[in-house]
């Protein structure tokens, strides 16, 4: 297999990467035929995968300008993939010029294309680290140089919880980046759910067994436990709902059904 100009000389391209499948379902082209072929065997169980990953783009898109209409304009961005249009920084800057914004993910292809993205941007950085190790992203000079933590920040983890298992807590991990979070921070939170597909558990669970054989496991979790992740926080209306009723900027009755898989939400630190 060759190894594109834009691969990092240290991954191994045969092995498939959630970030890489991502770009794929959004029709990006930084993806390999080992992340194609597990997005078409994904597929073959929820077809609708594509249409899930757009919903959350146009979601998060909405939040940012949200964040930047309620005065917010700096941005923690965990698990945040392969910058592809539309991204945080542009939305942000775009409505607000100087907003700044820091990436994290721990994928080596996400965060060299980002840093290739955001050459030049003196208000937006990468970092190479874990969502369940806040400590280091937090003492991170790309954070240090960026953030003022004493002011608010919106939080954003969009899709990237289901990726954390419960042996893992996911919960102490948000508890954690919550506490470093000044009053008036935003969370910003989509993550994936049984509820809402539609299809039965049963069908939907093989599009799981694909990501657990690629030993990326994915953990569904209901309403209420996601609800769990707001713990600390006031709920921005309309609450945690299917990301495309979360304020929209068109009709949701015009929504793929399948858009309506998991849930959105906004909550604000008091």
């Amino acid at each position: 297999m060759e190894r594109p100009a834009w691969a990092p000389r240290s991954i191994d391209i045969s092995v498939p990467s959630v970030s890489r499948i991502y770009d794929h379902y959004l029709g990006g082209s930084h993806n390999f035929e080992v992340d194609r072929e597990a997005a078409r065997k994904a597929m073959e169980f929820m077809p609708g995968l594509p249409k899930i990953s757009q919903a959350n783009r146009a979601f998060m898109r909405r939040a940012v300008r949200y964040a930047v209409g309620e005065g917010v304009d700096q941005f923690l961005d965990i698990g945040s993939g392969i910058p592809t249009f539309g991204n945080v920084h542009e939305v942000a800057q775009a409505m607000s010029p100087g907003a700044r914004v820091v990436y994290v993910d721990h994928d080596p292809v996400a965060v060299a294309h980002s840093e290739a993205v955001l050459a030049g941007n003196d208000d937006a950085d990468v970092v190479a680290a874990d969502l369940r190790k806040p400590r280091e992203i937090l003492s991170s000079p790309q954070v240090s140089r960026l953030l003022d933590l004493d002011r608010p920040v919106a939080l954003l983890l969009v899709a990237v919880l289901h990726f954390v298992e419960d042996a893992d807590d996911p919960f102490a991990a948000v508890a954690e980046l919550t506490a470093a979070l000044a009053p008036g921070s935003l969370l910003v939170l989509t993550h994936a759910s049984y509820e809402g597909i539609p299809l039965p558990p049963e069908r939907a669970g093989g599009a799981v067994d694909v990501y657990k054989d690629i030993r990326n496991p994915l953990t569904m979790r209901s309403r209420d436990e996601i609800a769990r992740f707001f713990e600390g926080y006031d709920m921005v209306e309309p609450g945690l709902v299917p990301m495309p009723h979360w304020r929209p900027d068109t009709g949701p009755e015009d929504e793929d059904p399948w858009a309506l898989s998991g849930f959105a939400g906004v909550g604000r630190t008091a």
